[in-house]
C-alpha cells in the first residue's frame, strides 16, 4: 500500500515534522484528559454520588442498580468500578475508531471526528445531569482519536528503522505526558477556587487546543488515498502476516499486568494520597500529575540510553524493553506498600515517598507503552495498520476494567496489604515477559522471503 508519506522531512529533532505536530495534539488531548480524571474519582465521592446530587443525574440510579446485582456497596467502590468501566471503555473503542479509519474515512478524519466528540464529552461533564452523556461521548471520541494518532506516528517511520521509531514514539508520549502532567495540576487548581464543573470546563477547553493543533499540521502528515482504503480492506493476510497478528496479540495481552498495577495511582493512588500522606497544603488531584512528571524526566534519559545502546548493539529488543517497565510498576507499587506498613497511621506517610513512587510509575510506563506501540505499529500489516494499533487498547481495556473492581477492595484491606498485591501483579507479569522474550521477539520478526 502506498501513501504520501513525509518521512524524509527530518526537521523536528531529527524526526518528520508530522511527529511534532501529532505530539502537540496528543498533549493537549491528553490535558483535558487527565485534568479529568484527576477530579473524576473524588467528584463522584464528595458531590455526585451524595443523595442530593445523585437524583439529578441521568440514569444513574439503573447504573447504580446493575453493578450493585449482588448487594449495595460503598460509595467509594461504586465510584471505583465506574472509573474502571469508564476507563478501560476509553480503551476499547480505538479497534472500532481503527476499522472505521482502515475501511472508511482514513486516519485524518477519524480523528477530526473523535476531537469534536470529546470536546462534546468534556463540555456535557460541566453539568451533574449530564455526567453519564458525557462519559459516553469521551468514550466514543477517544476511541476514533487515540488508535489513530498513533498509528499516524508509525507511518512516519520505514518498517526497517526500529530503534529510530522507538524513539519516536517516546518523543510522542513525552507529548503525551506534558499534557497528562500539567492537566491534573492546572484543573485541580481551577477545583479548588472555583469548583469541580470549573475544573472539567478548562478541560474541554483544551480539548478545543487539541483539534486546532491537529488540524494546522494536516499537510505534514501521510494519509492513504481512499480507493487504496477500499482495495485493502479486500487483500487476505498472508500466512507470515498472520502469525505475527498472533505474536502482536500475545504481547498485548501480556501488557495487561503493567496496565493494571500502573494506572491504579490515578484513581485509588489519589484517595491513597489524600487519606494517608503528610500532605499540608498539597491539593490531593496535583498527585495524578507526578507519574507523568516521572515520565517526562525519564524521556531524554532513555533516549540518550537507548541511542548509546543501539550504537554497541546492546540495546534491549522491544519485548525486553516492556519486560523492565512491567517490573518497575510492580517495585514502585511495594514502595507505596512499604510507605504504607511502616506509616499506617492517617496523613502520615512521607510525602517524598509518595512522589518516589508516583515517579517511578512513570518511568516504567515509559519503558512499556511507547514500546508496544511502536512494536505494533511496526510489524501489524499495513492493510489492517490502524485496527491493531486500536486493538493494542484492548489491553489497557481489559486491565483498567479489572483493575477498577480490584480498586473497590481498597477500604477492605489496609493500604500496606493492597500495594503489595498491586505490586505482585506487575512482578508477576515481569517474570512471565522475561521468560517468553525470546521465542515471542523471533515470531514477532518478517519470514524468509
Amino acid at each position: 500500500m502506498t501513501t504520501t508519506s513525509p518521512a524524509a522531512d527530518k526537521s523536528f529533532l531529527g524526526h518528520p515534522k508530522g511527529l511534532a505536530y501529532l505530539a502537540f495534539t496528543e498533549m493537549w488531548e491528553r490535558f483535558s484528559y487527565y485534568g479529568m480524571t484527576a477530579l473524576l474519582t473524588l467528584y463522584m465521592i464528595e458531590q455526585l454520588l451524595l443523595p442530593e446530587h445523585a437524583a439529578n443525574v441521568a440514569g444513574l440510579a439503573a447504573l447504580r442498580s446493575a453493578i450493585e446485582v449482588s448487594g449495595p456497596m460503598s460509595n467509594l467502590a461504586f465510584a471505583s468500578i465506574v472509573y474502571g468501566w469508564y476507563s478501560g471503555l476509553v480503551y476499547l473503542t480505538p479497534i472500532l475508531g481503527g476499522w472505521i479509519a482502515d475501511r472508511i474515512l482514513g486516519k485524518k478524519r477519524t480523528v477530526v471526528l473523535g476531537a469534536l466528540l470529546m470536546s462534546a464529552g468534556h463540555l456535557a461533564m460541566t453539568f451533574d445531569q449530564s455526567f453519564l452523556l458525557a462519559l459516553l461521548l469521551l468514550i466514543l471520541g477517544s476511541g476514533c482519536l487515540k488508535g489513530n494518532i498513533s498509528a499516524q506516528v508509525g507511518t512516519l517511520y520505514p518498517r526497517e528503522a526500529a530503534s529510530m521509531r522507538d524513539r519516536g514514539f517516546a518523543i510522542f508520549s513525552t507529548g503525551i505526558n506534558i499534557g497528562a502532567a500539567s492537566g491534573p495540576l492546572i484543573t485541580g487548581a481551577v477545583y479548588a477556587i472555583y469548583g469541580w464543573h470549573a475544573g472539567f470546563a478548562v478541560a474541554a477547553a483544551l480539548m478545543l487546543l487539541a483539534l486546532v493543533a491537529y488540524l494546522a499540521g494536516q499537510r505534514h502528515l501521510p494519509e492513504t488515498p481512499p480507493q487504496e482504503i477500499k482495495q485493502a480492506a479486500k487483500t487476505p493476510l498472508t500466512p507470515d502476516e498472520r502469525r505475527q497478528v498472533w505474536a502482536l496479540a500475545a504481547v498485548i495481552a501480556l501488557i495487561i499486568p503493567a496496565e493494571i498495577t500502573y494506572p491504579m495511582v490515578w484513581s485509588i493512588g489519589i484517595v491513597w494520597v489524600k487519606q494517608q500522606v503528610a500532605l499540608g497544603w498539597i491539593p490531593a488531584p496535583w498527585f495524578g500529575s507526578v507519574d507523568s512528571i516521572g515520565s517526562i524526566i525519564a524521556a531524554p534519559i532513555l533516549l540518550a540510553l537507548w541511542a548509546a545502546q543501539a550504537r554497541v548493539r546492546r540495546e534491549p529488543d522491544s519485548v525486553g524493553k516492556i519486560a523492565i517497565g512491567t517490573l518497575l510498576t510492580g517495585v514502585f507499587a511495594l514502595v507505596m506498600a512499604g510507605a504504607s506498613w511502616f506509616s499506617p497511621a492517617p496523613q502520615s506517610v512521607s510525602v517524598v515517598l509518595a512522589l518516589i513512587a508516583f515517579l517511578g510509575m512513570g518511568l516504567g510506563w515509559m519503558y512499556y507503552w511507547p514500546t508496544a506501540l511502536s512494536l505494533v505499529s511496526r510489524v501489524a500489516p499495513a492493510k489492517i495498520n490502524s485496527t491493531l494499533v486500536g486493538a493494542a487498547f484492548l489491553c489497557p481495556f481489559l486491565a483498567h476494567t479489572l483493575a477498577g473492581y480490584i480498586g473497590s477492595y481498597y477500604d477492605q484491606m489496609s493500604p500496606a496489604a493492597f500495594w503489595t498485591m498491586d505490586g505482585a501483579i506487575g512482578l508477576i507479569g515481569a517474570a512471565i515477559l522475561f521468560a517468553l522474550n525470546r521465542p515471542l521477539s523471533r515470531a514477532l520478526e518478517p519470514g524468509p522471503a
